[in-house]
């Protein structure tokens, strides 16, 4: 009698088993809630583009006018450390050259910065939030600031690289013995 009770008993898992695989494994799943809004149409879309790039823009025009505005305290600052490392007979020839076209650079970058800004100030084809109101001029605007953007890189760029690079050096040459550091 306990083999049969084993049998019914197996028959029944096996029975169970074949109707479990049946039936599907996923429960129903509700709908995703649908958006209210319509979908965009390409137009929508290249203008939202159009704002973001928008806003890169003018987070680039904020990044120029602080480095310009903070270059002259820099400047005094090199100058000061120059004036000291020459009074202590350290050679700063290379060092005052490159101050000397950084800062050369920075005070030929002023008017360009100022023309960027009046691009930014002047928004044409943007609102005062930065959104597209007229595509085409908005396009030239994004344009002419990108312009003078890269022209603004590029007076600023490469002498402030060699600045970097000639005051690292300096340090590098003017290590005390002991290693500890310092200019």
């Amino acid at each position: 009698m306990k083999i049969n009770l084993f049998k019914k008993s197996m028959l029944v898992a096996m029975t169970l088993a074949l109707i479990a695989a049946a039936l599907p494994l996923t429960g129903a799943l509700a709908a995703p809630a649908q958006d209210p809004t319509p979908p965009t149409s390409e137009g929508e879309k290249s203008t939202a583009r159009l704002e973001k790039l928008w806003a890169r823009e003018l987070r680039g025009v904020e990044r120029y006018g602080n480095m310009i505005d903070r270059s002259a305290a820099m400047i005094e600052k090199i100058q000061t450390m120059i004036d000291k490392a020459g009074d202590n007979g350290k050679d700063v020839d290379a060092l005052q050259a490159a101050l000397d076209a950084y800062e050369e650079a920075v005070n030929a970058a002023g008017p360009m910065y100022e023309e960027a800004k009046s691009i930014a100030d002047k928004h044409a084809g943007f609102d005062a939030d930065g959104k597209v109101t007229d595509r085409e001029q908005a396009v030239q605007t994004l344009k002419a600031l990108r312009d003078q953007l890269k022209d603004l890189r590029e007076q600023i760029g490469q002498p402030n690289k060699a600045l970097r690079a000639a005051i690292k050096a300096f340090r590098e040459a003017n290590q005390p013995a002991d290693g500890s550091g310092g200019a």
